[in-house]
């Protein structure tokens, strides 16, 4: 594994100074999108900071990094593809700051998040991490709050968060010493880890505290429509399920044994949704009536109406998917 860093110059904060907080970027197939979260970082109103980027096996990240070492703040682990977690824990186990953030690296901050999240954590003594709202940009949603899809109805209880009724953030703030008590990421998940993360922080006794307006933004990308959700959903169902097995005995292992029934009906409608791309008519039909059997478009009219639709004229289907993105 090898480390790139900076020289200090003037007045910066270097190698060898006291810093509060380091924010970890995992960096890969980002490509020149890395650039603008670094330079998100170091827009940053407090100076007191330190920057880890991880290029988990992309060596295109190397180009992109490289005119930003000049600030000894930053540093460039080039380490073999392991996936996000164990690229987030690499870069935990080089930072020393009592206060480590976590940044996508298509993401970037806004210029008091270092300002915020250290103040909120430092406000409660009990609180282990800290998220926040976000603001979309990119390919859609622009301008859009995170908190107008994904819930964060205050308090924000490990209850709350099982039932998706608040919904962390992931560029989140968490003590050292809280990451420490937990064993950082869990290893080889690459999707929900952070999830994973956040619920074993709460059941370990952590609270979470909550900046309530963006501190970040959220990049949405073309290509991320196209995510297997299917998969993403089994990964949030494994994830919830361990929560389950680690809460036996306490109340919250009731809400947890409700997501997972929840979850698992949540991946039967979107594998229902998957066949409805396929050509043959019965398929397509058998899908939509899967669908209306499972609840899907409960909330919408609109859906429920289109899948009646596709039930007696299957052709109808490419219109549902094309809808569905925007429901």
């Amino acid at each position: 594994m090898g480390v790139q860093s900076g020289q200090e110059t003037g007045d910066q904060i270097g190698p060898d100074k006291e810093a509060a907080i380091t924010v970890v970027i995992p960096a890969y197939r980002v490509g020149a999108l890395v650039s603008e979260a670094l330079t998100s970082v170091l827009g940053q109103q407090r100076a007191d900071w330190r920057a880890i980027v991880v290029d988990d096996g992309d060596p295109d990240v190397t180009l992109h990094v490289g005119p930003f070492l000049t600030d000894p703040r930053i540093r460039l682990l080039q380490t073999d593809n392991a996936g996000v977690s164990v690229a987030r824990n690499r870069a935990i186990a080089e930072a020393n700051t009592p206060y480590i953030a976590f940044l996508d690296g298509d993401d970037v901050l806004e210029p008091d998040y270092c300002s915020v999240m250290i103040a909120a954590l430092e406000m409660n003594p009990k609180a282990g991490f800290v998220t926040g709202d976000a603001a979309y940009f990119g390919a859609d949603r622009g301008g859009e709050l995170f908190s107008a899809y994904n819930p964060q109805t205050m308090p924000a209880t490990l209850e709350r968060v099982l039932e998706r009724r608040f919904n962390i953030f992931a560029a989140a703030t968490v003590r050292r010493e809280a990451l420490a008590s937990v064993g950082g990421f869990r290893p080889g998940l690459t999707t929900s880890e952070d999830f994973d993360l956040w619920l074993r922080l709460l059941i370990a006794g952590w609270e979470l505290a909550y900046v309530p307006r963006p501190v970040a933004r959220y990049r949405r990308r073309a290509e991320s429509a196209s995510r297997d959700s299917a998969g993403m959903l089994r990964t949030a169902l494994a994830v919830t399920m361990a929560a389950r097995e680690a809460l036996t005995g306490r109340p919250e292992a009731v809400v947890a044994e409700d997501m997972c029934v929840r979850l698992t009906n949540e991946i039967e409608i979107a594998a229902a949704f998957d066949r409805l791309r396929l050509a043959d008519r019965r398929a397509v039909r058998d899908a939509a009536k899967s669908l209306l059997a499972r609840g899907a478009g409960v909330h919408s009219p609109r859906l429920r109406a289109m899948l009646r639709l596709i039930r007696l004229s299957p052709a109808c289907a490419p219109l549902l998917l094309a809808l569905r993105e925007k429901i």
